[in-house]
């Protein structure tokens, strides 16, 4: 974004195209994946339909997006990188991108906290959030009263996409695979890779005691990363809202455009007031794959990285093919990436 933007509450241009993603409508469809790398997100893109062409549109601040069909249902994947702002912007500023409902599976890495190898599969049906206490003291904890870490109440997936992502992914293992699937279980989103997952470094993070009391506060703790508790919040906050059958109040237009480098661009007509209907609901659901046993220490190897996405990914592929949207609420066609001409 290499021109000034004059509006700062939701900066986007003319036609609609935000600021991070650098999306507009009709380029990210209403069933959509997330991942946390472009590679993962060209795994999974790989078994999109032939036709169209797929959509491929990379933003200047590091969001890649590819949007196709998948068994002739619209579908797109998003490469969001890792942590809670960068799930913020991605749920944000696609919702303000889309008429209809959306459905969203995060598809990402983490460490496993139960007895299970490198490899498996986690398909957690809650989220704990566990955030740094940035009012403890951590160079004198002895003279500070309140805890290091806060864990937040947990918020759940959408009960029938969890079931189908679960059904879906035990289809798509491999004949023969020893890959293990958890479905059911809790999962602990950090705001840290390190302090807030208990690992050790040279930081005075006081954190030895943090895993146990994790395990001992969070029913079914499976799993530690870093996005999936604000996907389910968010979800669960769009949906959870007192709507009203209009559209949602459009965040202003933004006067500078953005530049996003990709391929056969949206040429959709849309105005804000059509997106974002306060009617609309988000369901989210995630896959986890264990790349990381913090019990055994074990770390998965690249070619185990290799085989695993690429079934993984097409085993949410199916799930969100599966899963039933009305076809008044989904963003329409005519002028989209993903029209058939």
């Amino acid at each position: 974004m290499k021109q000034t933007l004059t509006d700062a509450n939701f900066p986007r241009t003319a036609d609609l195209r935000v600021y991070h993603l650098g999306l507009r409508p009709g380029e990210v469809a209403n069933r959509i994946i997330t991942v946390g790398s472009p590679s993962r997100a060209r795994t999974v893109a790989a078994h999109f339909d032939a036709a169209p062409k797929h959509f491929e549109l990379a933003s200047e601040r590091g969001f890649l997006t590819i949007t196709g069909r998948y068994k002739g249902v619209p579908v797109s994947v998003v490469s969001i990188g890792m942590g809670h702002p960068n799930v913020d912007f991605f749920v944000r500023e696609v919702r303000e991108c889309l008429s209809g409902d959306m459905l969203i599976i995060r598809l990402g890495s983490c460490g496993s906290l139960i007895d299970v190898p490198v490899g498996s599969v986690v398909i957690p049906k809650s989220s704990v959030a566990v955030e740094r206490n940035l009012d403890f003291d951590f160079v004198n904890p002895e003279e500070c009263t309140e805890q290091p870490y806060r864990i937040s109440k947990p918020v759940m997936a959408d009960a029938e996409f969890h079931a189908q992502v679960h059904k879906s992914l035990a289809d798509a293992k491999p004949p023969g695979g020893k890959t293990v699937i958890v479905a059911g279980s809790a999962n602990a989103s950090a705001d840290s890779f390190y302090s807030s997952q208990g690992r050790q470094t040279s930081f005075p993070d006081q954190n030895d005691s943090l895993i146990e009391h994790l395990q001992a506060s969070v029913k079914d703790l499976a799993t530690f990363e870093m996005e999936t508790f604000w996907l389910y919040h968010l979800a669960a906050c769009w949906s959870g809202r007192k709507g009203t059958s209009g559209g949602a109040l459009a965040p202003p237009l933004a006067a500078a455009p953005v530049k996003p480098t990709g391929s056969q661009l949206s040429t959709a007509k849309a105005t804000p007031n059509a997106l974002a209907g306060h009617d609309t609901i988000i369901r989210a659901a995630a896959a986890q794959m264990v790349f990381a046993s913090r019990t055994s220490q074990d770390f998965i190897t690249p070619d185990e990285v290799t085989i695993l996405e690429d079934w993984t990914g097409k085993g949410v592929l199916d799930a969100l093919a599966e899963m039933h949207v009305a076809s008044d609420r989904v963003h329409a066609e005519e002028g989209s990436v993903w029209e058939l001409v």
